[in-house]
């Protein structure tokens, strides 16, 4: 059961640094999913919160969008740093708040969930031109899925894309974040492909409070993988994500699917297969955006 508060902010828009987006929209601060991974726990630092991460959430309030208008063509990443459809959603609305203040502005929308909530608002997400949502899948096995997260099952999410993709609403399907040595990315785009646009792949980095958290994890259910995560996490060694890419490419081309480091999917048929996008390299992300 998580605290809840309410609290006051300038400004639903903020300024971003990804590679996909202009601006981030983060309708609560936390998140009731409690992903053990999650790289979002950083913003404890901000928030005076005691409690552990995962274990609160606050819920925005903020002043009406002046000129929505002036975001007209610019694309918007709702979930950035919180889960805009996490459980709380259903009652305060938050996400949906925002979308129908940006509703009519042609303004570009890709949202990222773990819930089939979204499903709620999928005619009013289908008035943005352009829009695409993304759910992050690592795994296609529920008891691993239940040790990391306390969102909706694989097959649930799995559902929502199937639903949003033959709405007409350009579905991803995040690979995120892939465990060295537990996550089949294969199987889960074989699973994923005929309903999604665009597969991301995403590496497990490890930094802040919850780095100890997953070495300790692996240790203990995963001992023999702990030498191969000191080499990832400790030694710095990059080489399983060089291998991954080199294996990646070659399953990719001998699928038929497009394989690259930059997102062009807005540009390709709506039926074409989805294109596999390898984001391991962070770096170079930012300097091809730039």
């Amino acid at each position: 059961m998580c605290s809840t508060r309410i609290i006051s902010t300038k400004s639903i828009l903020t300024k971003s640094n990804l590679p996909v987006a202009a601006y981030s929209a983060n309708p609560y601060v936390g998140c009731e999913h409690s992903c053990m991974y999650c790289y979002a726990s950083f913003m404890k630092r901000f928030t005076n919160h005691p409690e552990e991460w995962g274990s609160f959430v606050d819920v925005k309030t903020w002043p009406e969008i002046r000129n929505p208008e002036k975001y007209s063509g610019v694309e918007i990443f709702i979930g950035s740093v919180t889960d805009p459809y996490q459980p709380l959603e259903e009652e305060y609305c938050r996400t949906r708040r925002l979308l129908e203040e940006l509703k009519g502005h042609n303004v570009r929308i890709s949202i990222a969930t773990k819930s089939d909530l979204v499903l709620r608002d999928i005619d009013l997400i289908a008035t943005f031109p352009n829009a695409r949502v993304s759910w992050s899948i690592n795994t296609i096995d529920e008891s691993f899925r239940a040790e990391m997260d306390r969102a909706v099952s694989i097959e649930r999410r799995l559902s929502a894309m199937r639903e949003f993709h033959a709405t007409g609403i350009r579905t991803t399907c995040f690979i995120s974040p892939i465990f060295p040595g537990i996550t089949d990315v294969p199987a889960i785009i074989e699973r994923a492909r005929d309903y999604c646009n665009l597969v991301w792949l995403e590496n497990l980095n490890l930094r802040g409070n919850y780095r100890a958290t997953v070495m300790n994890w692996i240790r203990e259910r995963h001992p023999e993988l702990s030498e191969l995560y000191h080499e990832i996490y400790n030694a710095k060694n990059l080489s399983y994500w060089y291998e991954l890419d080199e294996m990646m490419r070659d399953y990719c081309e001998r699928n038929g699917l497009p394989y690259v480091r930059n997102d062009d999917s807005m540009e390709r048929p709506f039926d074409a297969p989805p294109v596999v996008v390898n984001y391991f390299f962070h770096s170079e992300i930012v300097r091809h955006k730039k």
